[in-house]
């Protein structure tokens, strides 16, 4: 029965997702088909049982600090990414729902939806799964990024899924892959757009 649920709310899910970035960047309806994702993802986590919290010595302070390391590394990649056509492109098309969007209202869609993929991925899809699941979850995760068409987001969801898979596992519950993958978001969507802004023309 809890594999049957899992199975639909991944499927659900993904299909939401792929529907939520086939919106222009910038139009209102992102914002709201994102807000359907999140709550598909929390709605399937928490049907699945309340997720656990999990230990650490440093419930802030580490998770933020993990995020910092994640967002330098993945900063000096788009450095060489920018350089890299196929690569430029997808980045910027990610980039652009917060270029064009309303700054708060890209943050807040963005952490919430951050923070409901840890609720199901590394909540309830990593606790029910015995065998591999690390391994298990991130592939999960990995193949419902393939719904936003985006080589960009898949290849960040595998590097970045394997990170919160590990730290659930290490600490015993979400809070700190959710912490990370919160303040990792919001560094990612301050940092990253400079590097992949079209000049002006002269003129």
């Amino acid at each position: 029965m809890r594999r049957a649920l899992l199975g639909l709310v991944t499927a659900a899910g993904t299909g939401l997702l792929g529907w939520s970035l086939s919106t222009p960047p910038g139009s209102a309806r992102f914002h709201g088909r994102t807000g359907a994702v999140a709550a598909a993802w929390v709605a399937g986590g928490l049907a699945a049982g309340p997720p656990p919290r999990g230990t650490s010595r440093h419930p802030v302070a580490g998770p933020v600090a993990v995020a910092a390391g994640a967002f330098g590394a993945f900063y000096g990649a788009a450095l060489v990414a920018r350089r890299i056509p196929p690569l430029s492109r997808a980045i910027a098309g990610v980039l652009a729902y917060a270029d064009r969007g309303s700054g708060p209202a890209v943050y807040a869609t963005t952490l919430i939806t951050g923070a409901a993929e840890e609720v199901f991925f590394r909540g309830a899809l990593q606790g029910s799964v015995t065998r591999a699941p690390v391994a298990t979850s991130t592939a999960v995760y990995a193949l419902s990024t393939v719904a936003t068409r985006n080589p960009a987001l898949v290849l960040a969801s595998i590097v970045m899924g394997t990170l919160f898979g590990l730290q659930r596992r290490a600490t015993g519950g979400i809070q700190a892959p959710l912490l990370t993958h919160v303040v990792w978001s919001a560094l990612m969507l301050t940092g990253l757009p400079p590097l992949f802004e079209t000049p002006a023309p002269p003129g």
